[in-house]
């Protein structure tokens, strides 16, 4: 297997996750009419995603060190596709919060293997190259997929979306079949067994350097959860974008990634990773803050929600090269269990956030601001507080 055909498969694997989000973010306002319920409600397809997601590394990852990346990647594949059909069919938003929550486990599994067979394959600097030229790749499902969730909203409603997410994933099955060679070459008989599994997320949970990067990583996913779980309701509620546009808005403040992944590469290349998520950090931070302070001045425009956004996403694109590869680094052997641990804390992260959004929607454009400004300043400060730990991992 070659480095491009592993790219492209890793890049595959962690595609998923954006599409399963922003595919159908402009659905989110017109979910609420459809099933007559309220935008706290409709974000709980949002939020049980997040959970699914978060819990379910905790499993994969392990299941991925003992019995290998290939098996445990096609079961999550199929796991999510037929989720993904599950979700198109819902008739009843409980029933669809449900699939949903299936649809995470097998997404999740996808995203796992993938982190960790660039830990099998890679030394932790080459990794976050590889991690950053994947999420400049993968900035194609951000980016176009808001824009075709829209237009697919307009014309043929909100089950087309999931109906995209199963030929999708099945497409990435297909070649996973097809090219994918297994990766750990070490297998452990006991990375499922509880106890050793409980003593393995133990020793990570305690090492000083995956905290080093696990905060901040979290904080950076909580930090554009702002955006996705929010950006729908500003736009289209509160503003009044018109849905077929709303794609578009969305798209560029996430063309910040692309741009914040193209930065990561060259910065991990001439400054490291440590002095990269320092500036990822700051960008984060004048992004939350920048955001507060138009609002609190008045200005209530979309361009305001969409700079904001592509602050935010752009320094995420420099942040979680860094954060993903220099969690892991320690642990070669549980390089799973890592990926998944540093999974679920994203996933509480963004739970968290997502869960404050919905609650706090109001009419008008304060509390996304807020949050957004809180979450850049935690972030922030996360990337220092533990500055002197991260020559451990790398």
């Amino acid at each position: 297997m070659s480095p491009t055909t592993l790219l492209l498969l890793i890049t595959g694997c962690l595609m998923l996750q954006p599409l399963s989000t922003d595919l159908y973010l402009a659905s989110l306002p017109h979910l609420t009419g459809y099933f007559d319920a309220t935008p706290a409600a409709v974000q709980q397809t949002l939020s049980l995603f997040v959970v699914g997601f978060g819990v379910a590394q905790l499993a994969s990852g392990p299941l991925s060190d003992r019995y290998g990346r290939r098996p445990v990647l096609l079961a999550g594949l199929g796991i999510y596709i037929a989720a993904s059909i599950a979700c198109g069919l819902a008739i009843s938003l409980p029933m669809l919060i449900l699939a949903r929550f299936v649809q995470a486990v097998g997404c999740c599994t996808a995203v796992v293997v993938a982190r960790a067979t660039i830990r099998d394959a890679y030394p932790p600097a080459e990794g976050a190259r590889m991690i950053a030229k994947a999420l400049s790749l993968l900035s194609a499902a951000p980016l176009l997929g808001p824009m075709v969730g829209a237009y697919l909203q307009v014309s043929f409603g909100w089950r087309a979306a999931f109906a995209v997410h199963a030929a999708f994933a099945a497409f990435v099955m297909f070649a996973s079949v097809r090219w994918l060679v297994e990766t750990n070459e070490a297998k452990n008989p006991a990375a499922t067994r509880l106890r050793p599994l409980l003593a393995t997320y133990g020793r990570i949970a305690t090492h000083p350097g995956f905290w080093a990067y696990a905060l901040p990583g979290s904080l950076s996913y909580a930090h554009i959860f702002v955006f996705i779980s929010g950006s729908s309701f500003a736009l289209i509620r509160v503003l009044g974008v018109p849905t077929e546009y709303f794609g578009y808005c969305f798209a560029f403040g996430v063309a910040g990634f692309l741009g914040g992944t193209v930065v990561c590469r060259r910065l991990l290349a001439r400054i490291g990773i440590e002095r990269t998520l320092t500036v990822g950090a700051m960008v984060a931070l004048t992004g939350g803050l920048g955001f507060l302070a138009a609002v609190l001045a008045g200005i209530h425009h979309w361009a305001v929600v969409v700079l904001a956004q592509f602050l935010t996403m752009g320094a995420h694109g420099i942040n979680f090269p860094a954060t993903q590869a220099g969690s892991a680094a320690p642990f070669p052997r549980e390089a799973g269990s890592a990926a998944g641990l540093f999974g679920f804390f994203t996933q509480v992260g963004a739970l968290v956030t997502g869960t404050w959004v919905g609650m706090s929607h109001d009419g008008t454009l304060l509390p996304l601001a807020t949050i957004s400004a809180t979450t850049g300043l935690l972030l922030f400060a996360g990337a220092g507080i533990l500055h002197r730990h991260r020559n451990i991992s790398v």
